[in-house]
């Protein structure tokens, strides 16, 4: 678990007894592919560190329509962020799926938030960290409102280049706010230019 602890804080340097605090309040656990994490009106008091694998953070919608919010590589954080910062409930408001089988870092926000207090370098780091997830959130709903399906699908494939080939095409147009059908359209057109 040594290991994944410290890639999950690389840019920062823990002395043994920091290693050690973090160590005691995280658990290690296994996801399979198409295997649930979490379902709509969950309790949530955790948040999930990517060690490999992909998964989904997706909404249906009182049509049953599947929005997909967002995707979860190596390297990145995920939760029902709506329920575990919100003020209004602790019941997820989202699915969590693994699209491929995946190894987690599973910690409560309860020790988490302690873990920052505790040391103040872990806090600074994931206050970097929500700030770009933050950023990132934002570019993509003006995206959503100012560029066009095709442009939309090109930042995707240029942004998140590792990302296309784990999911599959109804979790990307969903994703782009797009019909499947638009999405084969979108890459036909983009095939039949080269």
């Amino acid at each position: 678990m040594k290991p994944i602890v410290r890639e999950i804080f690389e840019s920062i340097e823990l002395n043994n007894e920091e290693l050690h605090k973090v160590l005691i309040n995280v658990q290690k656990i296994e996801v399979k592919k198409k295997e649930l994490l979490l379902r709509e009106g969950q309790r949530i008091d955790s948040i999930y560190y990517i060690h490999n694998g992909c998964l989904r953070t997706y909404f249906i919608d009182s049509s049953g329509k599947e929005h997909t919010l967002q995707f979860a590589i190596k390297g990145w954080w995920i939760s029902d962020y709506i329920s575990l910062y919100g003020k209004d409930s602790s019941k997820s408001v989202t699915y969590i799926e693994c699209i491929k089988s995946a190894t987690l870092v599973k910690i409560s926000k309860t020790e988490f938030d302690i873990l920052c207090k505790e040391i103040p370098k872990i806090s600074h780091l994931y206050i970097n960290k929500l700030e770009s997830a933050f950023a990132s959130f934002q570019k993509r709903i003006l995206e959503n409102q100012t560029l066009s399906a095709k442009e939309r699908y090109i930042n995707f494939i240029n942004n998140y280049p590792n990302i296309e080939q784990n999911v599959k095409n109804y979790h990307i147009a969903s994703f782009l706010g797009i019909t499947t059908e638009s999405l084969s359209r979108i890459r036909k057109e983009i095939t039949d230019r080269k």
